[in-house]
């Protein structure tokens, strides 16, 4: 995959108590029993980031550039053997799609959530291309949203461009090539939302499952 600065060329447009009173406690007797199947567990809160936005990039600044993503955390739902047969605590469903015009020129891509970690109002996200004229099927594009708070704006930040470059990695013509973007790998947030924005619902990881016990072997 060739590296690609977004928006460089038309060409290559590559584009989250109340108070104490002294009133007596009830007796045991006095508190009425409640039936154990009135009583319902409310399930687990799911990290999620959902918005649609466009963004002002420094190197592309008169360029449209807009990303909308909606991404759901799904644990343990990608096995990965044998390393990671039940999957990981971050693995995540839902869509990612984004373009960059500039002019009559318009770069675009739509990829299918694969992993997202979310920490207060952050949240970062990867995502693998299904469809895109600028990328190839099968690049994991990394995605980084920081839900703004008081008065600031929303920010997002993406794996290509400015980022995520290794020196040592070029084709047969001395060309930089993009390194593949790890699950859940993105950088800092480094751009501005000027219309539209992003919601982060901040969940902790869960715990992986514990590994069953060996079977013994008796002689």
């Amino acid at each position: 995959m060739r590296i690609t600065t977004i928006g460089a060329t038309a060409t290559a447009v590559a584009v989250l108590a109340s108070p104490i009173t002294s009133t007596p406690a009830p007796t045991p007797a006095t508190v009425p029993a409640v039936p154990a199947a009135s009583v319902v567990s409310k399930p687990a809160k799911a990290a999620s980031v959902h918005g649609e936005a466009r963004i002002s990039y420094i190197e592309s600044i008169h360029d449209d550039i807009r990303f909308t993503i909606h991404a759901e955390q799904t644990p343990f739902t990608r096995p990965m053997p044998p390393t990671a047969p039940e999957g990981l605590s971050t693995d995540a469903r839902g869509t990612l799609k984004f373009s960059h015009s500039r002019g009559e020129v318009t770069g675009w891509a739509e990829a299918t959530v694969d992993c997202l970690v979310t920490s207060g109002r952050t949240a970062t996200l990867t995502a693998v291309v299904t469809k895109s004229n600028v990328e190839e099927p099968g690049a994991r594009l990394g995605i980084s949203v920081q839900q703004g708070g008081k008065g600031e704006p929303d920010r997002l930040g993406f794996s290509w461009g400015v980022v995520n470059v290794d020196p040592e990695n070029v084709d047969e013509n001395g060309q930089l090539v993009r390194p593949q973007a790890g699950s859940c790998m993105a950088p800092a947030p480094f751009t501005t939302v000027i219309k539209g924005g992003y919601k982060v619902i901040h969940a902790e990881i869960t715990k992986s499952p514990t590994q069953p016990e060996p079977t013994p072997h008796h002689s």
